[in-house]
């Protein structure tokens, strides 16, 4: 029986899946942006992100237990100098996986996990769109009821007959 176990393990033993998730990590920390196949991408999305939750505060302790993790000296001061400050003000959601497709050889299915504000075509995109505003009722704001609206408007003159 499998009760509690909900992590996917990948097909791997606990310390090839820590290896391979750190690996993943570091070149998703240093690159930004990593293609990969979808069930590891969601692995490393529940790995990552309390790392990156760690980073917003930069403290020795915190550092100490990101590099426990990593064992990358330049993958732990990019995450804590240029990714902590970027995601400063995020409440959490740090990456994004976009599905790629299938691989040619084995037909498995791709993806692409970036860190969410990273990527400069879809902040761009965001920040042009307006708020839609939600439509609470069918009638317009500015709108008089229809009830006046025939009221309001001038009776229509006949013209004078010619006799």
């Amino acid at each position: 029986m499998r009760h509690n176990k909900k992590f996917n393990h990948l097909s791997r033993k606990k310390g090839h899946r820590e290896a391979l998730l750190s690996n993943l990590t570091i070149s998703l920390i240093m690159h930004k942006r990593i293609f990969t196949t979808l069930a590891k991408a969601k692995a490393l999305r529940m790995y990552a992100e309390p790392l990156i939750t760690r980073s917003k505060t930069d403290d020795m302790t915190n550092r100490r237990l990101v590099f426990s993790y990593l064992q990358n000296k330049e993958a732990v001061k990019e995450l804590f100098g240029v990714v902590a400050e970027k995601v400063a003000d995020r409440p959490g959601g740090y990456t994004r996986i976009l599905k790629t497709g299938h691989r040619l050889g084995d037909n498995a299915e791709m993806a692409m996990i970036e860190l969410v504000d990273f990527n400069e075509n879809m902040l761009e995109a965001a920040a042009g769109k307006k708020e839609k505003s939600t439509r609470r009722s069918r009638r317009k704001k500015g709108a008089a009821p229809e009830a006046e609206a025939p009221a309001a408007e001038a009776p229509v003159e006949e013209a004078p007959k010619a006799e």
